[in-house]
């Protein structure tokens, strides 16, 4: 009997495997992603605050009401068909959740150490449906994540640290659970991101312990990089386990902060990426790494050299092992100050021209280290998506000349490799006689792993 049992769950493993071969690998969902957008303070907006819990005190809390809490308005499939229609390729959907799993309501304050955590609300997980599949409905690759239960703020209740991952592991585990569920049958277009900007207990950016008294704390930092990594492979497992495409669909690891290493004005500045694990998965090849990037452009042509040495390293610590995309970067750090000396909250004309060169440059130099870029936001942002405006046109035709050339974006692009003026040839998924069949792009299929002629 014991035999038997291996013997099936080795043919069971090396089925997933086979179909894990045919399902698009990480490498060419990242290429084929080629330049991207954040909806951003859209599903990932939230009180922000365990003692100002102002969306549940004073809203009625429906789809809407967090939708629309920072500046936003109800989101469109014709907003994405927008940036569809100007060259983009992807769209990364932030998704904020613990308001959705039984948070106290009507209440200013909450006491998140008293949490017990429900299911998700059915009416949110069907609005995150719904954009996914604007999304998706347009051809475009989707990105869904756990964004704000993450980060600096008081809500935050993921942490990186192994006292918060034994916490919450539980309720980590069970809300990918119930994603990846409501989501199984979905093809490659659609992956997701386990966790955003994950932080330690002191709320420290670029490092682990960075914000420690000292500004280092050794061991605090390990245990920080050792949390991320039990997320992560958490976060695997979870997805994994849940079958369907799921066995095989890529996935996104962040590195601690969604840090990418660059600079050279502390010794530590690496080490979110060399403590960054590559998680156990039967699936091969369906691993992808995400940093983030917010440089200053004040001095283009410094920004441009410090640049270029931060690929090296992610080339050097990341990419050698998956293929990497900067899920959020922008140009928005630097203000100008007006005449009464306080600064203008003008982000699209302060240092404008630097903007625009570094964008191109930017995206034309992860396209050659075929790193997919997604930028953050503000390309269109407020009513401006309501009424389907460009918010900043120059910078969005920047970074579409800086991926398809000085030319832009032409819908004959569509169907055309990167590399050749062939088609590409991408597997599709189809189902017969409730078996798992995959038609390779060139006339042969795979049933299970066995060829058909």
């Amino acid at each position: 009997m014991k035999s038997l049992l291996f013997a099936a769950s080795m043919l069971l493993a090396s089925s997933v495997q086979a179909l894990a071969q045919e399902f698009e690998s990480a490498t060419s969902a990242v290429k084929n992603m080629r330049v991207g957008w954040n909806l951003g303070n859209t599903l990932d907006a939230n009180s922000g605050s365990t003692t100002n819990m102002w969306i549940e005190k004073y809203t009625q809390r429906k789809t809407s009401d967090y939708e629309k809490a920072w500046g936003q308005p109800v989101t469109t499939e014709a907003l994405i068909k927008m940036f569809k229609d100007a060259g983009f390729n992807a769209i990364r959907v932030p998704v904020t959740w613990y308001p959705h799993m039984g948070v106290v309501n009507n209440e200013l304050n909450w006491d998140i150490d008293s949490w017990t955590p429900t299911k998700v609300d059915e009416k949110w997980m069907a609005r995150v449906k719904e954009i996914v599949d604007y999304v998706i409905n347009n051809g475009m690759y989707c990105i869904i994540n756990v964004h704000h239960d993450t980060g600096a703020a008081t809500t935050a209740w993921i942490r990186a640290n192994t006292a918060n991952y034994n916490k919450y592991k539980d309720t980590f585990e069970d809300l990918w659970t119930q994603v990846a569920t409501e989501f199984k049958d979905y093809d490659e277009h659609l992956l997701f991101e386990g966790y955003n900007e994950m932080l330690d207990s002191y709320g420290s950016w670029c490092f682990a312990s960075f914000a420690a008294p000292g500004n280092y704390n050794a061991d605090s930092a390990a245990d920080s990089y050792k949390a991320v990594n039990l997320y992560a492979q958490s976060f695997v497992d979870a997805v994994r386990a849940t079958g369907g495409n799921n066995s095989y669909r890529n996935l996104i690891i962040n590195s601690y902060c969604a840090s990418n290493g660059s600079g050279n004005w502390n010794e530590h500045l690496l080490e979110p990426l060399k403590n960054l694990a590559y998680p156990e998965d039967e699936a091969q090849n369906h691993i992808a790494f995400q940093v983030h990037y917010y440089p200053s452009i004040k001095d283009l042509s410094w920004a441009k050299t410090e640049c270029a040495m931060m690929l090296s390293d992610i080339k050097k610590y990341l990419q050698n092992r998956a293929p990497v995309i900067f899920g959020e970067w922008g140009t928005s750090n630097n203000l100008v100050k007006g005449d009464d000396d306080k600064y203008l909250d003008d982000y699209y004309t302060s240092y404008k021209q630097n903007k625009i060169n570094f964008a191109k440059f930017f995206v034309e130099e992860c396209k050659k280290a075929d790193i997919a870029t997604f930028y953050w936001m503000m390309l269109s942002d407020c009513e401006d998506r309501a009424s389907l405006t460009w918010t900043m046109p120059d910078l969005k035709d920047a970074i579409i000349k800086g991926y398809y050339g000085n030319d832009g974006y032409t819908t004959s692009i569509e169907g055309v490799s990167e590399t050749s003026s062939s088609k590409i040839l991408k597997p599709q998924k189809l189902i017969h006689k409730d078996k798992v069949i995959i038609a390779n792009g060139d006339d042969k299929y795979t049933i299970a792993g066995t060829k058909l002629k």
